[in-house]
């Protein structure tokens, strides 16, 4: 059994719950370490329980308060090589000990979860999602996507539960006041994934039939709106003739922890 509870989701800042049997972990801590303690005491869980941190990529909206995190709690934080070297100001507040490297596509152990860490297409020294395992079970999670594509889509095969990017619409992005070149980059290779897009991978990801659950997440606050993610992927998947009852599709909260999701 797995449970999963995302505490934090948006552009403003990330901060996911993953519990085991004899394990509770943090993906990213992009809000302030006093949120996040609030937010897992929220869903029943303590600071001080969480066993490490894991470390999708370096942007602050997901680091913001690692290093605090772990300096005042003496909890082990997990990246990769690239992205340590561009965590400077986050590294220097981790002591050594708590400053773990691990390689993308290669698995690593967490007591009883098997943590693989899997890239992605984003504009960061080395990003990746992650697939968990506790047994059977597999969760994953997806975001920070410029675009999807066979082998990302083979990453999340078999997965029960995918945590899911749905950060922005097209045409909403189109007349934002964002500048040009920054509309370029969400919606370019290296960006994120539109509520479009994930609504096609969610799609595929159905005709495998283990995919049990999805949550939206990284929705951006000025270019979508909960609503309209959802039902933009629901509506391309009954474009598809697939079967709405067979999932269960939630979104994310800004600034809300989620429900707890058993996997």
């Amino acid at each position: 059994m797995i449970k999963f509870c995302s505490i934090f989701s948006g552009s403003s800042g990330n901060c996911l719950f993953i519990n085991s049997n004899h394990t509770k972990i943090l993906i990213d801590a992009g809000v302030s370490c006093k949120k996040i303690s609030e937010g897992l005491e929220n869903v029943g869980t303590s600071i001080t329980d969480i066993d490490a941190i894991l470390v999708t990529h370096e942007h602050s909206d997901h680091v913001q308060s690692i290093g605090t995190i772990s300096q005042k709690f003496n909890i082990p934080v997990y990246a990769n090589l690239e992205t340590w070297n561009v965590m400077e100001k986050q590294r220097a507040k981790i002591s050594p000990d708590n400053i773990r490297t691990f390689k993308n596509d290669k698995d690593f152990q967490l007591n009883d979860l098997t943590i693989h860490p899997f890239s992605t297409p984003h504009d960061a020294a080395n990003p990746c999602g992650f697939n968990i395992h506790n047994g059977s079970k597999k969760l994953s999670i997806a975001t920070d996507l410029g675009h999807m594509d066979n082998r990302l889509i083979s990453e999340l095969y078999g997965s029960s539960f995918v945590f899911l990017e749905a950060n922005y619409d097209p045409e909403i992005l189109k007349v934002s006041k964002y500048p040009f070149p920054l509309k370029q980059r969400i919606s370019g290779p290296h960006g994120h994934l539109s509520n479009l897009s994930a609504g096609k991978t969610i799609f595929n990801l159905l005709l495998k039939k283990d995919l049990e659950e999805v949550m939206l997440g990284h929705l951006s606050k000025e270019n979508n709106f909960p609503e309209l993610a959802y039902q933009t992927v629901a509506n391309e998947l009954m474009e598809n003739r697939a079967d709405l009852n067979s999932i269960r599709l939630s979104v994310a909260n800004r600034y809300l922890p989620s429900k707890i999701i058993n996997i």
